[in-house]
């Protein structure tokens, strides 16, 4: 990260790097010489620590004596108190005495350290991690520098609701700092740098202070709505001795803070209107966290009988349910009477269509539908970062995390009843469209089947083929749409959704740390790799390896930043220009990155480029095999667009 021993000092003319061959035999001669001091020096320092202190060896300056008992034994004991499993880092001078003190204090074991070559990568790792199992990774990241890097994973969680605790290393006091780098790798306010898009900070200036703090992390972290939150490790804190007797300090007891639930009174009012409605609609975005809240979405949906759009933001509803139709949106928005929005992201954007780029805009419903939303996305505002999306009216707003109130809507619908004939009506009219819907999936995916490039139906339908078998896990759901389609899903874990933020680097990196999970659950998983994000973070390819984390990765390869071209083509066409041009400053070619060369320069077994359709499931039953050793391995697919 940084060279710490360095100084900004000027040189002099006799400091200027020159070197002669009787210079450079002197300066060998006198390193053999120092090293020989150095050993001997060690070897005295051993025998003087065998020996009780004397009177003169306790005036020595601190730097002459040992520090057996440093504050951050403590700082790791309070991590581990937490439940954290992980930590990742990318090695730095601002956490150096916590790092150790996990190391050999607790025996790099809960938490275990994991080595990422990016900060980028460590809080895309702690990301993927906290959606594929609720819980929290650590993350660790070196002052100014290391959580600048971070910033746009942390900034990813944010938007996608994850939860991910980061320590941010730093020096508070200016009179301990060593001169040069760690001045420039300091600040005063750490969490200015990042308090836009995390939920809560703190910078404690004592042991007590960290370990109630960094539990007071934790239970926001994981409480409704889920966020990064962040905790500065101060460095004098860390390497300076801890002089409390035993005892004294205490580390708080880690519970999870019970989810807030919606109100009793609206909720009541809310199932009088669901259970009235001639056409309810359910719309899931980040609704449920695990399967207990996929069961009880099925259940809201079977005792209304209604249609459920899952926006796959995570997985909400079971795509091989008859009440299924996540992808006849415009038909059902247009039909509903009532409509659920359950913690959905963007009501407005799902509501109405926008014309880019003429800026205009109609609504997708019924000029008396009513609309009603459950969600803390309204708690989760910050003024600053856009994210909290277009405002959109609706009738009757309730706050409240989605799984902690669902059982509470189920029962006052039940309490109100609703007409069997009705619902038995619409099952039935929405299950005919949901095999329809399935029907028509399927004969579209065989278009363009033996093209080249390969296109990204086959691309999934033949991943499928090797998976199908396997209790598998889509790591990264959204970024091939055929996937969502095609493949039948009914568990949570098995569709993980996308970034959130849509921020570049996150796919490779977030990626890894969900097969972390996945891993200690024996859960395969599979990630779809776009080629552009896999050039932000390729270090997590060593990072896989290295921790020998299990993952297939097949590469989306397009070739290009497809979204931007097609961005460019437009503007050119309402420019009334030539839109071939468009893949200047948008394509990756020229030359052709091999993702399977750079997959095995750092461990990872690896075949591609592979653009002939039918040498692609070969190559996916080789780099199954491989998974299933408990090693990563990649195909470097080259495919259409989308």
């Amino acid at each position: 990260m940084d060279d710490t021993t360095s100084s900004n000092a000027p040189q002099t003319p006799d400091m200027q790097p020159t070197l002669d061959r009787r210079s450079f035999l002197k300066g060998t001669a006198a390193a053999a010489g120092a090293v020989v001091a150095a050993t001997t020096t060690l070897a005295q320092a051993a025998e003087t620590a065998a020996k009780p202190v004397s009177e003169k060896a306790a005036n020595k300056l601190p730097s002459e004596t040992f520090i057996t008992n440093p504050g951050s034994d403590f700082m790791a004991d309070v991590i581990k108190a937490t439940g954290i499993k992980y930590l990742a880092i990318n090695p730095a001078a601002g956490f150096r005495s916590l790092q150790e003190s996990i190391i050999n204090h607790l025996g790099n074991k809960n938490p275990e350290i994991l080595t990422c070559l990016h900060e980028e990568t460590a809080a895309g790792m702690a990301h993927g991690y906290g959606k594929a199992t609720g819980e929290l990774m650590g993350v660790m990241v070196h002052g100014t520098v290391g959580l600048q890097h971070a910033t746009m994973a942390v900034y990813n969680a944010w938007c996608d609701r994850a939860p991910m605790m980061i320590f941010s290393g730093n020096g508070l006091r200016s009179d301990t700092r060593r001169p040069g780098v760690e001045w420039n790798h300091s600040v005063q306010d750490p969490g200015n740098l990042v308090r836009d898009y995390i939920k809560w900070d703190d910078q404690p200036i004592s042991l007590q202070s960290f370990a109630e703090s960094t539990v007071r992390g934790c239970q926001f972290a994981l409480t409704a709505p889920f966020a990064p939150v962040m905790v500065t490790v101060d460095m004098d804190i860390q390497e300076e001795d801890n002089h409390h007797a035993k005892g004294v300090l205490k580390i708080p007891k880690m519970a999870r803070i019970v989810h807030p639930q919606g109100n009793t009174s609206a909720l009541n009012e809310a199932a009088r209107m669901l259970a009235g409605a001639q056409r309810p609609l359910i719309m899931a975005d980040r609704a449920v966290r695990n399967q207990e809240g996929v069961k009880l979405m099925v259940e809201l949906a079977e005792t209304l009988g209604a249609a459920v759009i899952d926006n796959g933001q995570r997985m909400n509803f079971p795509n091989t349910h008859d009440l299924d139709c996540s992808f006849l949106r415009q038909t059902l928005l247009r039909d509903a009477d009532v409509i659920l929005l359950l913690e959905v992201a963007d009501p407005w954007g799902n509501l109405n269509s926008f014309a880019d780029p003429y800026k205009t805009s109609r609504s997708n419903i019924k000029p008396d539908a009513k609309v009603i939303t459950i969600g803390m996305r309204e708690v989760y505002l910050k003024s600053n970062f856009q994210d909290f999306q277009r405002h959109q009216a609706v009738e009757l707003p309730i706050g409240g995390d989605v799984q902690a109130t669902l059982p509470d809507l189920i029962a006052a619908i039940k309490r109100v009843g609703t007409d069997a004939a009705a619902v038995s009506q619409r099952r039935a009219a929405y299950k005919k469209m949901h095999d329809e819907m399935r029907a028509r999936d399927k004969e579209a995916a065989t278009l363009g089947w033996d093209a080249s490039p390969i296109s990204t139906a086959r691309l999934a339908a033949e991943t499928w083929q090797v998976i199908k078998n396997e209790k598998w896990s889509l790591v990264t759901s959204d970024r091939i749409a055929w996937a969502r389609r095609l493949w039948p899903t009914t568990e949570y874990h098995q569709m993980l959704g996308g970034s959130g933020g849509a921020g570049q680097g996150y796919y490779m990196s977030a990626s890894v740390g969900a097969a972390l999970a996945n891993r200690d659950r024996g859960i395969l998983s599979v990630n779809f790799q776009p080629d552009g994000d896999s050039m932000y973070a390729p270090g997590s390819l060593w990072t896989l390896a290295h921790h020998k984390i299990p993952m297939l990765i097949v590469m989306h390869n397009n070739r290009c930043y497809h979204q931007e071209i097609m961005h460019v083509a437009r503007m050119a066409a309402i420019h009334n220009r030539p839109q071939h041009t468009a893949r200047i400053g948008t394509e990756i070619t020229n030359p052709d990155i091999d993702f399977a060369k750079l997959a095995q320069s750092m461990g990872v077994w690896a075949e591609g480029p592979i653009s002939d359709p039918a040498k692609l499931g070969p190559a996916l039953q080789r780099a199954i095999a491989v998974v299933k050793k408990g090693q990563p391995a990649l195909v470097d697919a080259v495919c259409q667009g989308r």
